[in-house]
């Protein structure tokens, strides 16, 4: 059954049935919740079934931040020393595009886990148990002496990531139930500030202090991510309220293949993914390869908080941008000219075009990541983002080896980048798809 109202109007005849049918049945009733609540408008009418957190919203929403920080802070360690770990371990960029794709194929192998913890645990005791995975593995990364230690330890810590990211929008409807858009955007600031310190404080203030020795420097950043595990512990919610269980508690983990939502959020997400972790993967080398090894640490600072911009402006205007189909036409656009003026333009304008692409990934990461809380049921906004993630990671892994085996293979270093423009029109197509269907508007 197609889905036919206009996604801004109430239906005439009563409530829809609690089933999971996707955007098709429960898209208009959630968003319409998610905007009354920002906008400040009353949500008496239709209140949230996990209203009550038992914790403050500010709480809650420093929780979001300090956790959504922990989903990027490791894995951005690296792009500041792959230089270094390609001369130490003489690794290809075959070696090197296959490195920088372990984290995303183990969102995609491992997410499905976190939609089952959270089934089986609940919320707050997943979450920890993923941010511990993500310290120890990246300690572990101190240890490695050759590049197969360094692939299995890397593979650890995206194991712990892979099992927050299903987690962090059942965190949001469950802590932030009144404010969902606002509760995505401080997680994913949170996650945005994780890659800027990370890319910012590397190469100036942690390598000196280990003394330039990389494997070292990956060790030091597990240690904030340790922190944050024990203040989520201490002060996040042990479980739902009694009341609100029912409602908010994932019954069932696994994603249903067969709803077409889950399909079209994997493809909407895995543009944003794979062009994100290939861009850090490879404009690095590329700059090596052109001889400008002095504009790496500038050009990854630019892409990284280039999105810190984005990611503030959408704190204040994420309500008015949800579910709205042109902020991914308009990003799309931007990937091409900034992916175009980066190959062409090397010089002080490589800044520029390395910010301007990170603050339209992030513009649309934050208003893809709102899209499973908008569009599915409570009870299925985990399972339902554990797909999405699985088939986005999964494809960001195939971008990303792509890119290393087309430079390989031609010896152009430019046609690295070719599987990352053809990630613009994908977003472009999805985003027009979704629009047609009411989905997006």
């Amino acid at each position: 059954m197609r889905y036919r109202r206009p996604p801004n109007r109430p239906a005439a005849g009563g409530a829809e049935p609690r089933r999971y049918h996707g955007a098709q049945m429960s898209a208009t009733r959630d968003a319409q919740d998610a905007n009354s609540a920002s906008r400040g408008g009353s949500a008496a009418a239709q209140p949230h079934p996990a209203s009550d957190t038992g914790i403050p919203p500010w709480v809650a929403a420093l929780l979001l931040w300090l956790a959504g920080n922990g989903l990027r802070l490791t894995i951005l360690a690296v792009p500041p020393v792959i230089a270094m770990i390609r001369d130490d371990l003489r690794l290809s960029a075959t070696e090197v595009g296959l490195l920088s794709s372990i984290p995303p194929a183990m969102f995609a192998i491992a997410a499905l886990a976190g939609s089952l913890l959270v089934a089986r645990l609940g919320v707050t005791v997943a979450l920890v148990g993923g941010l511990v995975l993500v310290a120890a593995g990246s300690a572990l990364r101190g240890v490695s002496a050759n590049y197969i230690a360094l692939l299995v330890t890397t593979i650890v810590m995206s194991a712990g990531v892979a099992l927050m990211q299903p987690i962090m929008p059942t965190a949001v409807r469950q802590w932030l139930p009144k404010r969902i858009g606002l509760g995505t955007a401080l997680y994913t600031n949170g996650l945005l500030v994780g890659e800027i310190l990370a890319v910012l404080l590397t190469i100036p203030v942690v390598l000196p202090l280990v003394h330039g020795n990389w494997r070292l420097s990956l060790v030091v950043w597990s240690v904030p991510i340790a922190i944050i595990a024990i203040i989520v512990y201490a002060f996040a919610p042990r479980a739902p309220l009694a009341h609100a269980a029912n409602a908010a508690l994932p019954r069932k983990w696994l994603p249903d293949w067969h709803i077409g939502l889950v399909w079209r959020l994997g493809a909407l997400f895995c543009c944003i993914n794979a062009i994100y972790f290939s861009a850090n993967a490879f404009m690095p080398i590329y700059l090596a390869s052109k001889g400008h090894p002095d504009l790496i640490a500038g050009a990854l600072l630019a892409l990284n908080l280039g999105q810190l911009p984005a990611s503030l402006l959408l704190l204040v205007v994420v309500s008015r941008l949800e579910r709205r189909a042109w902020p991914y036409l308009a990003s799309a656009t931007m990937w091409l000219i900034s992916i175009g003026g980066f190959l062409y333009m090397i010089g002080w304008m490589t800044f520029l075009w390395a910010a301007l692409l990170g603050f339209s990934i992030a513009t649309t990461l934050v208003l893809a990541l709102t899209l499973p809380s908008l569009l599915c049921q409570p009870e299925d906004i985990a399972r339902t983002s554990a797909g999405m993630f699985t088939l986005s990671y999964a494809g960001a892994v195939v971008v990303a080896i792509t890119s290393g085996g087309a430079w390989d293979l031609s010896a152009i270093p430019e046609l690295a980048f070719a599987p990352l423009a053809l990630c613009a029109f994908g977003l472009a197509t999805i985003s027009g798809i979704m629009w047609r269907r009411k989905e997006l508007v």
